[in-house]
């Protein structure tokens, strides 16, 4: 860290690396995972969140996609036709629910795995202590990233793997 950067300075270079520190991770997950797919564009996170939410609507995962529903649907039809992912009908019966298929379920473990992988390389170099930090750091972050819209959390969290967040910071 550069000696005696006055507050404005130290903060800009702070969100500076932050922000080239995001997309380094997001690029690496991203490769890892249109790898994994062989689809492309949101299927990953797609995978991922129906896995998560299984029966969640179309306009659920449009607005957690940030995608238009038309796009959604689109995307939708791509992984059925994949065999990733089936359209049931919802309890209410207008509406469609997506549930993930078993070859869905596998391709998700693997996304989550890779992305996993892509983490570790980043944070394996920090002692013990450092990750500690990071990890709080993090949730103050993403806790202040949220706000109050409980739906932001869905959408911050499209690719996370619930099971290596027992408490979720967002989950509030």
């Amino acid at each position: 860290m550069e000696p005696d950067l006055d507050e404005a300075t130290l903060s800009a270079r702070t969100g500076n690396l932050l922000g080239a520190l995001a997309v380094a991770l997001a690029d690496e997950i991203h490769d890892d995972a249109k790898a994994r797919t062989e689809i492309g564009g949101e299927a990953p996170a797609a995978l991922v969140s129906i896995g998560h939410a299984p029966g969640c609507s179309i306009d659920f995962l449009a607005r957690l996609l940030r995608l238009s529903h038309p796009g959604t649907v689109r995307l939708v039809d791509r992984l059925v036709v994949a065999g990733l992912v089936e359209r049931r009908a919802a309890s209410d019966g207008r509406a469609v629910a997506l549930h993930l298929t078993d070859a869905g379920a596998r391709r998700r473990r693997k996304l989550l795995a890779g992305r996993q992988t892509a983490l570790d390389k980043a944070v394996t170099v920090l002692s013990p202590t450092q990750r500690e930090q990071l990890a709080t750091i993090a949730e103050v972050l993403l806790k202040s990233l949220r706000g109050t819209d409980t739906r932001r959390a869905f959408t911050i969290c499209r690719l996370c793997d619930e099971r290596a967040c027992a408490n979720c910071p967002l989950d509030d």
